[in-house]
């Protein structure tokens, strides 16, 4: 008997604490269901802004493709007089001047990356970090004019003579540094790009090679490996998809910058193979010219050029993620 009223006393103990974390139990599941609904409509949000984003350009620039079809993409006429627009001229700029800045930039920034995690003393990583940091949060627009009065006076006295002279009259490249020394044009702008990129894509180097774990260089070293070995063989191995990412990174933030190359660039709509010749980009006509549309076809073109910049930037990071994936997939079958 008495056994029996213990057990009955312990069930009336456990039945609320069991009725407590059911209904917990119920709540965790419903606010997980909560967050779940949330974080799919997050994501869900992100892909129709892109894709409103694209149809409305699209939409916009539907006189310029009616009327001009595909020699949109391939005309380098761009004449609001005779409303006649091409669109070559301002795409050969972008990707002219966001491979140069690309060149010059990656190797300075993979460098910078290197030398503050694994070279530089710990007491000057942190000023080196700040200043690096502080470079990126300079507006646009300041090196946009820190280009035109600085930098394009020292280019037409100093760079762009010696590149005519030495490089101009060799064979193949030598077309490529031909002109006169004025100072703007698609080299000038390229640098002026790399010297804005360069902090976006040291900033995440720097942190992929901090993230690199210390065991795997230790046991590098104490297999008499060099600081150069263990950088060549460990760090960025280790980090390359994420180095690779910081590229593709810094290359979407020059394909779309405006203003840093309205200045330097020279907006002239011809298509002139040397690099220091002045030239035009997407970005930069439409800042310059969008205000002046004076017609439909004129602005249907303008947004035209926004949606082609849409699709050169989406090609892009498309190439981007499709290397990483098979980056990563050579690492999986290498270990």
């Amino acid at each position: 008997m008495n056994d029996f009223m213990d057990i009955s006393s312990a069930a009336s103990r456990v039945r609320p604490r069991a009725r407590r974390l059911r209904q917990r139990w119920l709540s965790d599941a419903a606010a997980d269901r909560v967050f779940g609904t949330l974080s799919a409509g997050a994501g869900y949000l992100v892909l129709a802004l892109l894709s409103a984003t694209a149809l409305s350009m699209l939409w916009g620039g539907r006189q310029a493709f009616a009327t001009f079809g595909w020699h949109f993409f391939t005309s380098t006429d761009w004449d609001p007089v005779t409303k006649k627009f091409g669109a070559l001229v301002p795409i050969y700029g972008t990707v002219v001047s966001s491979t140069i800045a690309i060149v010059i930039a990656v190797p300075i920034s993979l460098g910078i990356a290197i030398f503050l995690t694994e070279i530089a003393p710990r007491w000057l990583r942190t000023p080196i970090g700040t200043a690096i940091e502080l470079l990126a949060a300079i507006p646009s627009i300041i090196y946009g004019m820190w280009g035109l009065f600085v930098f394009v006076p020292f280019m037409s006295s100093h760079i762009q003579p010696w590149l005519i002279d030495h490089l101009g009259p060799l064979p193949f490249i030598g077309r490529l540094f031909r002109g006169a020394p004025i100072g703007i044009g698609m080299l000038t702008a390229g640098i002026i790009l790399a010297v804005m990129i360069v902090p976006f894509i040291t900033a995440v180097m720097r942190d992929v090679f901090t993230a690199v774990p210390q065991g795997l260089k230790d046991g590098c070293i104490a297999m008499g490996s060099t600081t150069w070995e263990v950088i060549r063989h460990v760090v960025v191995p280790y980090a390359r998809s994420a180095v690779i990412g910081a590229v593709f990174l810094g290359l979407g933030r020059a394909l779309g910058e405006t203003m840093a190359v309205t200045f330097v660039l020279g907006n002239a709509h011809d298509l002139k193979l040397s690099l220091l010749e002045p030239g035009n980009s997407i970005a930069a006509a439409l800042a310059n010219e969008f205000t002046e549309a004076d017609s439909d076809i004129y602005l249907s073109a303008l947004i035209a050029l926004g949606f082609v910049l849409f699709l050169v930037t989406l090609v892009t990071l498309t190439i981007a993620k499709l290397l990483l994936l098979t980056v990563d997939q050579r690492a999986a079958r290498a270990h």
